[in-house]
């Protein structure tokens, strides 16, 4: 009797110290797997995958496909914002928050944020509800205000007054219902400040916002710190609420919110990151500028030992030979000289190409090119050849005269080649006299467009 007792304490007892994720898409995806992730920040840490179960039925006629998937939490599972990850092309993911419950939840692939529903877990229907109810009074209250400056003679007072309080109520109804629960700061940070009057001039308005727009969020808070919120929030300040048309300006305004993102951040960890994220999110658009200006005005004022030296030399070797760089310099015997790429002083313009005599598109392009730009004498070509010996290359450079030839031995290796992140031949690089890449024409077209234009 004492053994079965203790076994059943025991099943009881493992039972109790696992939590279970169990999630549901409707329609289904292509993809097979669903991943769970830990969110840190601007950093995801990998937990576990699982195998997305189809389930196939029919309403009035039509076929309908639902995916399920389930994850089991052990019981010593940290507390804090989790994502799962279902479309790694798409980018189709969902986040949730874990505290030692259990989490049921349904969504539309192709909308999940929108569409999301919780059944289970206190934690997220709560949060999902508030969201939900603020979103809606806080449109409506925008709605008045925009109307407002749209129509500065309509009276509107009483309106935007009933609607503000309207939101005031939402907020402080699930601040109150919240209380002792993990999800707290989220919805403390989470209300706009809104002006407790309507603003008549569009300046002032944008810049209300600009001027309150972290009012409410508090960069110590750990909680937040371990989510995405603070990277949401700090995303949509620098790149939607500072906009204009001019590049000039734009490049202005980036640095402008940069520097008050930072300014608002003592955590050390979590400003490095935040620095490397936002320094990823600028490589996507290869704004060299404000790359130069996160790593020179921010990320080297980083105490030496949190700075990620290979993060920093990773980046700066990948943005090398992009237009804007001087183009990384090299050296190479001619004619028993010894000439250097930044020394040259021979042209107006400079053609670089790195090719080969082994692609067949080389050997069309590179005799048409030479023939198009013969006469040319403001443009003088350097053509880098990717072989992995010299018996070809001798034979044709002798067809090329009047360019400047380089050998490039080890091919793909080549370390000027590398340098340059040359993964196809030909790669074209149009130079100033400075030396500054001006151009990465991509194909021989673009390159006679580029100079035909030009001369």
């Amino acid at each position: 009797m004492k053994n079965i007792l203790a076994l059943i304490f025991l099943i009881s007892s493992f039972t109790q110290a696992q939590y279970s994720i169990n999630g549901t898409m409707s329609p289904t995806i292509k993809s097979d797997w669903v991943t769970l992730h830990k969110i840190e920040g601007a950093r995801q840490f990998f937990i576990k995958s699982t195998k997305i179960k189809i389930d196939s039925f029919t309403i009035e006629g039509k076929k309908q496909t639902l995916g399920r998937f389930n994850f089991t939490l052990p019981k010593k599972t940290k507390v804090g914002t989790y994502r799962i990850t279902y479309s790694l092309e798409g980018e189709g993911f969902v986040d949730f928050i874990y505290n030692k419950e259990n989490i049921n939840f349904g969504f539309h692939p192709a909308y999940p944020n929108q569409s999301v529903t919780f059944t289970d877990s206190k934690e997220n229907k709560i949060y999902r509800t508030y969201l939900d109810q603020k979103s809606k009074a806080q449109q409506y209250l925008d709605s008045i205000q925009i109307l407002a400056l749209q129509n500065p003679d309509s009276n509107l007072k009483r309106k935007y007054k009933t609607a503000l309080k309207k939101v005031n109520s939402i907020q402080q109804k699930y601040l109150k219902a919240s209380e002792g629960m993990y999800v707290l700061p989220f919805i403390e940070a989470s209300l706009s400040n809104s002006p407790s009057e309507i603003i008549r001039s569009p300046e002032k308005y944008m810049s209300n916002i600009i001027d309150t727009f972290f009012n409410k969020i508090d960069f110590n808070n750990k909680t937040l710190l371990n989510s995405f919120f603070l990277v949401d929030r700090i995303t949509e300040y620098i790149f939607s609420i500072h906009y204009s048309d001019d590049i000039a300006t734009q490049q202005k305004l980036y640095k402008k919110s940069v520097d008050k993102v930072f300014s608002k951040i003592e955590v050390i960890s979590f400003k490095k990151d935040m620095i490397e994220f936002l320094i990823s999110q600028f490589e996507a658009y290869k704004n060299l500028e404000l790359i130069d200006y996160l790593f020179e005005n921010h990320y080297n004022k980083l105490p030496i030992d949190v700075q990620n030296k290979k993060f920093k030399e990773d980046k700066l070797s990948i943005l090398a030979a992009e237009v804007g760089r001087i183009a990384p310099d090299f050296s190479w015997k001619e004619n028993d000289k010894t000439l250097t790429l930044s020394k040259l002083k021979d042209a107006k313009n400079y053609l670089l190409i790195f090719w080969s005599t082994g692609c067949s598109h080389c050997l069309r392009e590179i005799p048409e090119l030479h023939k198009f730009l013969n006469e040319n004498k403001e443009v003088k070509v350097i053509a880098f050849s990717l072989e992995k010996n010299d018996l070809s290359w001798k034979k044709h450079k002798n067809k090329l005269p009047n360019w400047h030839h380089i050998l490039g031995l080890n091919k793909w290796k080549n370390k000027t080649a590398r340098t340059y992140n040359i993964s196809s031949t030909p790669s074209y690089f149009v130079l100033n006299a400075d030396k500054k890449i001006i151009a990465k024409p991509k194909h021989l077209k673009e390159v006679k467009r580029f100079f035909t234009d030009r001369y």
